[in-house]
């Protein structure tokens, strides 16, 4: 697999304001870590203001998912949540951008043996995940003690593409960022005895997915991890980071390989993995990633539970 390098093309006009905004960002994670928590939590703030859409995609899950608590207690967990999205931007710039050795002392890793044993074995791994707000820095902290491959979606802005991609592949020269809908080169690389980092827990719609229970709801899940350890032979290992409440650092955890699995049944298997979601969700709500649509997909007959997608169905009914 070839390596995209820097182009003239990306120094056209363009990308200027891109470029000005990236070099401000290098500077600012030059200090001391405890400030960027800090810094992070105001821009957390300022986003929970300036995006209301994103608001209340987040305040609808909260209420599917945490009826049991009070609206007070959402909203402290929205609140929560958002400046944890805010500490995100500097803990991605943070994995772009610091060196490794600064990086390196940040990480409480555990459970490393079972990616070596499958190493060891030759076998494939799909390192399976979830979307927490952390998952930039904690792919970058994993990617320093063992190489895993990452999933991940090219984006529209090709200098903003080339940073992200260079960004996650800096720590493990043998590390590769592959497409996420590139199913060939991934079934590949498992087959070689490679890690790959991949999420289930988002909706990517009815057509590559079965629904499962999710915190008492019928989601959408994709059946691609079932899919992947069967036709890749590969293990499929879970992994989760947390920022420490007391801003030491991150624990990583990696749990040992799932047993019997794939099952030989969609469902079952959706189902299982979507406990293991919810379980971990439950140890961090506040750093998940509550601003995707999760529930967008329904099952027949269900009204959808986002606004923005009420108001486009009813444009098309009118139509």
């Amino acid at each position: 697999m070839e390596r995209p390098g820097f182009t003239k093309a990306l120094l056209h006009p363009r990308y200027w304001l891109l470029w000005l905004g990236l070099g401000l960002l290098w500077l600012v994670v030059r200090l001391p870590y405890r400030w960027l928590l800090v810094l992070g939590r105001w821009v957390g703030r300022g986003m929970l203001v300036a995006m209301p859409a994103r608001r209340e995609i987040a305040r609808i899950n909260l209420a599917l998912c945490f009826p049991e608590r009070s609206v007070a207690e959402r909203e402290q967990l929205l609140r929560d949540n958002f400046a944890s999205n805010g500490i995100a931007l500097f803990e991605m710039a943070m994995a772009w951008f610091w060196s490794p050795e600064r990086l390196h002392r940040l990480a409480n890793v555990q459970g490393l043996e079972h990616l070596q044993q499958a190493k060891a074995s030759g076998q494939g791994v799909v390192l399976m995940s979830l979307h927490f707000t952390t998952l930039e820095i904690g792919a970058a902290l994993l990617g320093q003690q063992i190489t895993i491959d990452g999933m991940y979606r090219e984006h529209k802005n090709k200098a903003f593409d080339f940073v992200q991609r260079r960004g996650r592949e800096r720590h493990n020269a043998d590390a590769w960022a592959v497409e996420r809908d590139n199913v060939r080169v991934m079934l590949k690389s498992l087959r070689q005895g490679r890690a790959i980092w991949y999420a289930p827990d988002q909706d990517y719609g009815r057509k590559v997915s079965v629904f499962a229970p999710l915190f008492g709801q019928q989601a959408a899940t994709v059946t691609a991890t079932s899919t992947f350890a069967r036709l890749g032979k590969a293990q499929v290992v879970p992994f989760l980071q947390h920022r420490r409440a007391d801003g030491s650092g991150y624990d990583l955890t990696i749990y040992p390989p799932l047993e019997d699995f794939p099952s030989g049944d969609e469902v079952a298997d959706a189902t299982r993995i979507n406990q293991w979601v919810e379980a971990s969700i439950l140890t961090q709500p506040e750093q998940y990633m509550w601003v995707h649509r999760r529930f967008k997909t329904r099952p027949e007959g269900e009204e959808r539970p986002y606004a923005r997608q009420r108001k486009r169905k009813k444009r098309r009914s009118a139509a």
